[in-house]
């Protein structure tokens, strides 16, 4: 049986792939794929937001877990969103081109991270896709193929701006995540990056939920010479036989998506081994890489390991990250899987086993997973049922991996039963192989991995602070800590870019965005939010007043500004956002009171009086209970009694696309006063 042939047996048929105890782990007859990495993917959008403002202590720590080799998930892959200004799940990220005719290599956390990854890990490879694209790129249609040499162009940029200004050099780069592909626009990327000494940069595509893309690839020689890997999302352990065809190699290029408890964690470890044994898949990416974005929007805690609060520097090392350890401590990128029935399977028992060999045939590691269906459930796809039962294995150990005396061995035991407590990725006595042969025993819910890499470790730090709730009183005034074209601590943009700006010493936030970007979320025009908006704080807030001092530019600015309460939604949901929305309009003297941040449930409206001291505005939102006062200028505008929701985060924002200038944010807690 060929292993095209197996892994159909396998996938189609849902039977196992070994009929015997006895699993035969052997080179002999060849090898299978070169494992091509595990990785984290910040971005998609703004998942990584709150760990770059955490003290330094912490955060060092938390990169250790995440990229620093032999110590946490030693991830191999670092896969980040190309900012394009648009919402893009938890929020958005700013673009290096706001506008045709600037660049700017600075904005964001993106390449801080990409760099912090590096220093720990120099053979960490970085990948880039965008999901939104500013609004020049082409905003009616909202389609960034509308001159592709426009768009690679933009790409290329973002790709020299990493290694002009941050000495990085990205490995891979995709096309549009999760929309529609465009073969002449990827054809023109290869073109763009050959010509200007790129072709070390790969092509993954079409980072969609399926494999399409191949049927293509099939059909046209000159799009299978651009494309070097097919990367497809959340495929559920599965490929094609179009796939397969095309001999590129397959990667789950964002794939977990899943809250990170014990269950996250079986889900992992399954989708590890199993889009090898299944799907013949060599790379698979966890979205997201950190859950560091605040609780209340969308997927919170879908992170490897959770880091959600800078300000008290708390944060959670999650079983996920040990499950990655199971396979990046004790490989590297350039192995390979051994071949399917000699090393890479299903367990007669239920679970699988993949089979790692470094190129030199020297290095060894074996990867074991026993996870039951109910523990081991992700977001997406849905899992078939299927059974797994404790039982005893034998591995015969044949070709290079004949003279191994003893196995070094991690385990994991994911205690889902009352009474069971975890154990995680534990260093127990190594086994001892005799006549080429290694017995033990496996129950349910379990990880095991046994290899011959004896640099495996279990990285620990002192507990990190207790958590606690956002601090009020809350002020920044975005002066001492910042530098220009930075973004504020712990203000997370929905949408727009909120960047840290200068004045003649002063120090002020600006929002840049000038027009619709190309959306991600919808392409529906009625759901896509025509404004800036950004949320802080917490999202049990009640009882809090806001207070900002607002400016608006005499060119490029927008019409009118807002601070907000008791705010509901974020992400892909922003336009449809409910809270208590206090907008101003400074050039025609009045403001709106809203119940929505599209202004379509009006509370109360009226005029307001000029500052006669400049173009600097003061606004304040102060809500008690069920009632509210407005001020402008410290003089009251409005003061009513509020209608629901009862909670939520605190916001600012703009009105319309346009520049608009903060210059200080205060928020307290009215219940105290």
């Amino acid at each position: 049986m060929t292993w095209l042939s197996a892994v159909l047996v396998c996938c189609v048929v849902a039977v196992y792939c070994s009929e015997a105890k006895v699993y035969e782990i052997s080179d002999s007859l060849g090898l299978g794929r070169r494992f091509d990495g595990i990785g984290g993917l910040s971005g998609g959008g703004a998942t990584s937001k709150l760990l770059a403002n955490y003290p330094d202590e912490q955060r060092n720590q938390i990169l250790d877990f995440l990229f620093k080799p032999n110590f946490g998930a030693s991830l191999q892959i670092l896969k980040v969103e190309i900012g394009g200004d648009a919402q893009s799940t938890d929020g958005s990220e700013a673009s290096h081109m706001h506008n045709s005719w600037e660049e700017n290599y600075h904005r964001g956390y993106e390449w801080w991270l990409m760099g912090e990854a590096k220093k720990r890990n120099p053979d960490i490879k970085l990948y880039g896709l965008p999901w939104g694209f500013p609004g020049w790129i082409a905003t009616t249609p909202q389609d960034p193929y509308v001159i592709p040499q426009q768009t690679a162009t933009y790409i290329l940029k973002w790709i020299q701006g990493a290694k002009t200004y941050h000495n990085l050099t990205i490995d891979f780069v995709g096309i549009w995540n999760e929309k529609a592909y465009n073969d002449t626009y990827i054809k023109t990327l290869r073109k763009t990056l050959d010509s200007n000494n790129l072709s070390n940069v790969r092509i993954v595509a079409a980072d969609d939920n399926g494999w399409a893309i191949a049927e293509d690839i099939l059909k046209d020689q000159d799009l299978a010479d651009s494309i070097d890997y097919i990367g497809s999302h959340y495929p559920g352990t599965l490929s094609t036989l179009d796939a397969l065809k095309t001999n590129k190699m397959l990667w789950s290029s964002e794939d977990y998506s899943t809250f990170n408890n014990d269950t996250g964690a079986g889900c992992w470890a399954r989708l590890l081994n199993q889009n090898y044994v299944n799907g013949m898949m060599t790379s698979t990416i966890s979205w997201n890489l950190i859950a560091s974005y605040y609780e209340g929007l969308p997927w919170y805690r879908a992170g490897l390991m959770t880091a959600a609060e800078p300000w008290s520097g708390n944060y959670v090392v999650e079983s996920p990250i040990w499950i990655t350890a199971h396979t990046t401590q004790f490989t590297e990128i350039g192995w390979y899987y051994l071949s399917h029935d000699h090393g890479v399977g299903h367990l007669q028992s239920g679970g699988s086993y993949v089979s790692f060999i470094s190129l030199d045939k020297k290095q060894h590691t074996i990867v074991i997973e026993t996870m039951s269906h109910d523990h081991s459930v992700c977001v997406r796809p849905p899992l078939k049922p299927y059974n797994v039962t404790p039982s005893e294995i034998t591995l015969k150990l044949e070709g290079s991996f004949a003279s191994i005396t003893e196995l070094q061995v991690w385990y994991t035991k994911l205690g889902f039963e009352p009474g069971v407590d975890d154990v995680i990725f534990q260093k127990r006595q190594p086994l001892k192989v005799t006549n080429g042969k290694v017995t033990f025993s496996v129950g349910v819910d379990e990880v095991w991995t046994l290899t011959t890499v004896t640099t495996g470790n279990k990285g620990s730090y002192s507990p990190p602070p207790q958590s606690k709730g956002f601090p009020l009183p809350y002020l920044d005034d975005f002066e001492y800590q910042y530098k220009v074209n930075m973004e504020p601590e712990n203000l997370a943009q929905q949408t727009g870019s909120f960047e840290i700006m200068a004045d003649a010493n002063e120090k002020f936030v600006r929002q840049m965005v000038l027009e619709q970007p190309l959306m991600w979320c919808h392409n529906n025009t009625e759901k896509m939010l025509n404004r800036s908006f950004a949320v802080i704080g917490d999202y049990s807030w009640t009882n809090v007043s806001v207070k900002a001092h607002v400016r608006l530019t005499k060119v490029n600015g927008t019409k009118g500004v807002f601070v907000a309460s008791r705010v509901k939604h974020g992400g892909c949901d922003s336009y449809d956002t409910t809270g208590i929305f206090f907008y101003i309009f400074p050039d025609d003297k009045f403001y709106i009171l809203s119940q929505d941040i599209m202004r379509t449930q009006v509370l109360s409206s009226g005029p307001i009086k000029s500052n006669p001291g400049g173009y600097w505005h003061t606004m304040e939102l102060l809500i008690t209970g069920d009632g509210l006062i407005a001020f402008v200028n410290e003089e009251p505008v409005v003061q009513t009694r509020t209608p629901t929701p009862t909670n939520g985060f605190v916001a600012i924002g703009t009105d319309t696309w346009g520049l608009a200038d903060f210059g200080s944010l205060l928020i307290m807690n009215t219940t105290m006063h």
